[in-house]
């Protein structure tokens, strides 16, 4: 009822500046472009993501009212009452509103980005996350546009008159690291590998909320073709299958440092890592703008990509998989 209240107060009072703006401007017969949350409130399908703006910290009707541009992700109806279903909550009343506000900023990009713009790869949202750094936001474009692996662009290119939008089936929830390594195909293989065995507890403990220990972490994820080459380094390796499980336990651990959140911008040439959960150490080189990292058994491996940043941690991408001094 509250949230409704507001509605309706927000649109009466948008209804009268209409009228005034009219009455300043008889002569101009021209019909001004809405601009976000005015797009949003003439859409009946978003209805939810207005009591949601309404409702969460930060003032963001405010904030998407301003001059922007900003482009926006707008969860359908059935998209928000999935989510509440699925998290547990009756109503949107039910989600504190300080999640709230970051899960509604995860849906905002700065700028306007129309969707022939978009392409596969790493974005930055509006929320935050360890150190109040930007959260990441994977896009592929491979079939349609796909957000972190679950929110798929259903409406493009709503133009407004501060941004755009892009009406969206699901919402996005906050990632954590593991988001990153299921959404991006790039890292099928880890993924693989971090499953490899039932003793291995590795996504339950790299889905640790900040502020728990052992998060935040730092991630040098290796790509699908450093694995590759991991496997044919060694006659006996077809599958990971085949990698004994304590050396693939060392290996993978080798690449994870537990309570940091390492952003490239503290990246030093000859700078040494805090221990990996492995136990050793990585030592870090940098030779104008290519950064590579040395394992504990000597080996190098080349930094490709960097500062994709979830709620408890960051991942840097590789192409080498780190080997520790086995």
């Amino acid at each position: 009822m509250k949230t409704l209240l507001k509605t309706k107060t927000l649109l009466l009072l948008l209804s009268l500046t209409v009228l005034t703006s009219c009455s300043n401007d008889d002569d101009n017969n021209a019909t001004p472009t809405p601009n976000i949350v005015e797009t949003a409130l003439a859409t009946p399908d978003l209805s939810i993501l207005v009591q949601a703006l309404q409702a969460a910290d930060g003032d963001l009707i405010t904030v998407l009212n301003g001059d922007g541009p900003f482009t926006v992700l707008a969860p359908t109806n059935a998209a928000f009452n999935n989510f509440l279903t699925a998290n547990g909550f009756a109503s949107l009343d039910d989600v504190p509103t300080d999640v709230l506000s970051q899960i509604l900023l995860n849906h905002v990009i700065s700028g306007e980005v129309l969707s022939t713009n978009l392409s596969t790869g790493y974005v930055n949202t509006s929320a935050s996350g360890v150190g109040g750094n930007n959260l990441s936001l994977y896009v592929n474009t491979s079939s349609g546009v796909r957000f972190n692996g679950v929110s798929n662009v259903s409406t493009a290119d709503v133009v407004a008159s501060n941004g755009v939008v892009h009406i969206v089936d699901a919402v996005i929830g906050l990632p954590d690291v593991t988001t990153f390594a299921t959404a991006d195909p790039n890292f099928s293989s880890l993924v693989s590998a971090l499953t490899a065995d039932a003793s291995f507890t590795y996504v339950s403990t790299l889905q640790t909320p900040d502020g728990t220990s052992p998060a935040p972490f730092t991630v040098f994820a290796p790509t699908n073709t450093a694995f590759q080459n991991l496997l044919d380094s060694n006659p006996d390796w077809n599958t990971l299958a085949d990698i004994p499980t304590a050396t693939l336990s060392a290996v993978l651990e080798h690449h994870v440092i537990a309570a940091n959140n390492i952003r490239s911008s503290v990246l030093s040439d000859g700078l040494e890592t805090p221990a990996t959960l492995e136990g050793s150490t990585l030592t870090v080189n940098i030779d104008g703008a290519n950064v590579s990292l040395t394992d504990g058994s000597g080996g190098s491996s080349n930094v490709i990509a960097v500062d994709v940043q979830g709620v408890n941690g960051v991942i840097h991408a590789i192409d080498t998989v780190l080997i520790p001094s086995l």
